[in-house]
């Protein structure tokens, strides 16, 4: 995916609805209009220009209601800067805090900077804004101003804003946009074993644009197929689909959120399958453990695990609705829960190793004792959090 590319996208993502798009091409030979996807030119007011404009220019093309936002092409940009720039009033300069020449956002509207008098005809964005800030013609937004908590991943991630000039500069970037997409509260295995084979993995598919339903159809099909392979006793296949499927649960994610294509039908392949697997793997180790007896004392077991299991989603689901944060990210004893509570990525590995010391079935009630534990904390922290915004409005 190319910057330009991106930072469409990233219009996008921040909710923008712009009149018209200027994108200045290097020179008559550029063709990248023919290098993005149909659809995200079909989706934006595109305007492609070989002239090379200059910024006082662009200030004439101010839109009557709206501020005009001058991005540059070799910056990486958090779409909630734009988002939050686009509901100020006035101009505003961003800039950012890595590297000798920080990249720029800046925004215009009304009369904005008086760029003739400060020779901004003949400036470099960042030049402009330094020079925009020292006459007054605008103000800065510091980034650590722009709220930073994004709650769908569960953590404070500060905002960024950074340019990519170079080879080096592009790996740091791919590296940077990867790790900010992770969760800040998850279990151990995602956090700390899968991730660089999740980054093996995403890069290449990034790149051959595989959409990330595709990764999560399949993924589909291997939560299945493991079902009878571990109610037959085929642990070593079972086990490894298992723990495949563990890896690319993570890949289909962070490839939505760095390729720009998440979809509801992704979140409904991706959480769907995270939800209700787990008790179809339970019964069919059960299955396996009690020689195929529906009778037998382990598949009761099972079946408690499936109630506790499902107690404990409710609970979280409930927790999320009334508290309005999820129950894995409230506070810093929650977020060291996460990383062992039971979970799929928690109960698999362990009841491997109780199989390989043959244990299997004393690790399997340790998993259901765990469980009820997981259950009873969650709901704890429900009744602790019960009233929080209550008690917030009132302490406010």
């Amino acid at each position: 995916m190319t910057l330009l590319e991106r930072q469409l996208h990233t219009l996008l993502e921040a909710g923008l609805e712009p009149t018209e798009v200027y994108v200045q091409l290097a020179s008559e030979t550029t063709h990248l209009p023919t290098l993005l996807p149909a659809s995200l030119v079909q989706r934006l007011p595109l305007q492609w220009e070989h002239a090379q404009r200059t910024l006082v220019e662009y200030q004439t093309k101010l839109p009557p209601d709206g501020p005009l936002l001058v991005l540059e092409a070799d910056a990486v940009i958090d779409s909630r800067l734009l988002s939050h720039l686009a509901g100020l009033t006035g101009s505003w300069v961003a800039r950012g805090e890595m590297g000798a020449a920080p990249a720029v956002v800046l925004r215009l509207e009304g009369d904005g900077p008086s760029l003739n008098s400060i020779g901004g005809s003949a400036c470099s964005l960042p030049e402009l804004a330094q020079k925009s800030l020292q006459h007054g013609s605008v103000q800065e937004l510091r980034l650590g101003d722009v709220p930073s908590y994004i709650r769908k991943l569960r953590r404070d991630l500060p905002v960024y804003l950074f340019r990519v000039a170079d080879p080096a500069s592009r790996d740091r970037a791919e590296r940077f946009l990867f790790w900010s997409n992770y969760k800040g509260s998850t279990d151990f295995f995602t956090k700390y074993v899968y991730p660089p084979l999740v980054w093996q993995a995403v890069r290449p598919l990034a790149r051959w644009r595989i959409h990330p339903n595709v990764v999560s159809l399949f993924n589909v099909g291997l939560t299945a197929l493991a079902v009878p392979l571990f109610a037959q006793s085929y642990w070593v296949a079972a086990f490894t689909l298992a723990y495949t499927m563990s890896v690319l649960d993570s890949v289909d994610g962070k490839l939505a959120r760095l390729t720009f294509s998440a979809s509801k039908l992704g979140d409904i392949l991706d959480h769907g399958l995270d939800i209700i697997h787990p008790p179809v793997w339970y019964f069919a180790w059960a299955w396996a453990l009690g020689a195929g007896d529906i009778a037998a004392p382990v598949m009761q077991l099972a079946a408690w695990m499936t109630v506790f299991y499902t107690m404990d989603r409710l609970v979280a689901g409930l927790f999320s609705a009334r508290v309005g944060q999820s129950i894995h990210g409230c506070t810093p004893f929650d977020e060291g829960m996460r990383t062992w509570i039971s979970r799929r990525n928690i109960n698999v590995p362990f009841f491997m190793v109780g199989l390989l010391l043959g244990f299997p079935v004393v690790a399997f009630v340790v998993i259901v004792v765990w469980q009820v534990i997981s259950l009873g904390l969650h709901a704890l922290r429900l009744v602790q959090f019960w009233n929080r915004k209550e008690r917030e409005k009132g302490a406010g």
